[in-house]
């Protein structure tokens, strides 16, 4: 189902989205999509997917998701949604994120990074096998219980390789919301994190969970929720690191912004999606902004989906089996996963 929504703002939504200062009639389309696939149920509560694709043969990618409860577990599902593989015993993970060619033991591994909520802590999984690799010792903002982790988002520093942890809590300052963490290995084969800078605005509305990092355009994104999604430069070394770039997906939502992915159509175009948890649905804005202004992100579409009170997406623009122009997966209230191909999110309106 498509249709159009009609948004009439007064001036001053329209400069929070827009950046003009007149009243505008702007058409949104709108549509109304079904999942390609539901993933077997989890035991206790879904909460944040990620998406590992295989090197050689793209039919055994995974994606990687969270059971969130005192006695979760992190799961790997096939592209058919079948679970594949459990690690258990994790104190409430909440969010995931994958990245790809991590030094360890003298190779180039992929991993999943994940927070351990009740345990103020990061844990590293070794991916396709799920197998833990650090030792339970990845403590973040000094175990403060106040603080206790819940987003995560992997950033790989195109310049020299480095491996960086975003990590957002449970509550923080209005300055230095979230924390970015170095993440290395040693000769010894252990895993250590060194806090680099605390840094991020927070309106202190509710809390921040949903972070995404663009790499090849080198922006951190998090979702601030009820209020909108802020956007700093992930390189922390950049000149103006601790500047807020953007606020924007401002206007429109339900209540809480969530689930934030980045759709790469090339190395710097593409489309940001986030999550209105509460209306099921998913707005779309221009990842490289517009022209003239790549800080500037109106809203290009609405998704409408089957999902139940989404905070957790992950999207890929890479072909794989069923999903020829990439896969979209959301986090449902009802123990699964929904797959969504990218050609129903665009049809006629994006690429």
């Amino acid at each position: 189902m498509k249709k159009l929504i009609l948004f009439n703002f007064v001036v001053f939504s329209m400069t929070s989205i827009f950046g003009c200062g007149q009243n505008t009639n702007v058409e949104i389309p709108e549509t109304t999509i079904e999942p390609r696939v539901i993933t077997d149920r989890v035991q206790q509560d879904t909460d944040d997917p990620a998406i590992w694709i295989h090197p050689n043969d793209p039919s055994k990618s995974l994606v990687i998701g969270t059971d969130k409860h005192k006695d979760g577990a992190l799961y790997a599902f096939d592209l058919k949604g079948k679970i594949v593989k459990v690690y258990r015993n994790l104190a409430r993970p909440n969010n995931v994120d994958v990245t790809y060619g991590f030094p360890f033991n003298g190779d180039k591994i992929d991993i999943a990074v994940v927070t351990e909520r009740l345990e103020q802590r990061v844990r590293v999984f070794k991916l396709p096998e799920l197998e833990p690799i650090d030792k339970g010792d990845l403590v973040v903002f000094g175990a403060d219980t106040d603080r206790a982790p819940m987003g995560i988002a992997m950033y790989k520093r195109p310049n020299d390789d480095s491996f960086f942890v975003f990590v957002g809590g449970k509550s923080g300052p209005e300055e230095g919301y979230l924390g970015q963490y170095l993440l290395e290995s040693d000769t010894q084969n252990n895993i250590r994190m060194t806090e680099i800078r605390q840094f991020g605005k927070y309106s202190g509305e509710k809390e921040i969970e949903a972070i995404a990092v663009d790499e090849e355009l080198g922006y951190v994104y998090y979702s601030d929720e009820t209020v909108g999604v802020r956007k700093y430069h992930a390189d922390p070394d950049h000149p103006e690191a601790d500047r807020e770039l953007a606020l924007f997906a401002t206007e429109g939502f339900e209540n809480d912004h969530e689930g934030i992915s980045i759709y790469k159509k090339t190395d710097s175009t593409g489309y940001i999606l986030v999550s209105d948890q509460q209306a099921n649905r998913f707005w779309v804005f221009p990842r490289e902004g517009t022209p003239g202004n790549p800080h500037k992100h109106p809203p290009l579409k609405i998704i409408g989906a089957a999902t139940q009170s989404s905070d957790g997406n992950e999207v890929t623009s890479t072909s794989l089996p069923g999903f020829p122009k990439g896969l979209f997966v959301a986090m449902s209230d009802d123990k699964t996963f929904h797959y969504y191909s990218w050609e129903d999110i665009a049809e006629g309106d994006l690429k």
